[in-house]
């Protein structure tokens, strides 16, 4: 299940993603269950979060984003260089409220 966002949500996601920091970050071992694991809890807790990709190739780091994406069910809001935006909104309590259309 991935998440269909329409352009005003998307631009609305970049503009709150814009001050935060990198939360996890991806080394030498690509993705991993327990990265897969964590990323998954810390979705559930922030909603977006921003993921570091430290692949040289840009479509190893392709490959990588797309992955996380899937495997934990976000929708990719930004890709700049290095750096992936992921949203999902969380089960019990939703932070973000995302306008609408």
């Amino acid at each position: 299940m991935s998440i269909v966002l329409t352009s005003a949500q998307n631009r609305f996601l970049r503009g709150v993603a814009h001050d935060l920091k990198a939360l996890l970050q991806i080394g030498g071992k690509g993705v991993t269950p327990a990265f897969l694991a964590e990323l998954d809890e810390v979705l559930e807790r922030h909603e977006l979060v921003k993921v570091k990709i430290a692949a040289e190739d840009r479509d190893t780091r392709d490959g990588m984003i797309e992955e996380l994406a899937k495997a934990s069910g976000s929708a990719l809001v930004q890709r700049i260089g290095h750096v992936a935006v992921l949203y999902r909104p969380a089960k019990e309590k939703r932070q973000i409220v995302l306008p609408r259309g």
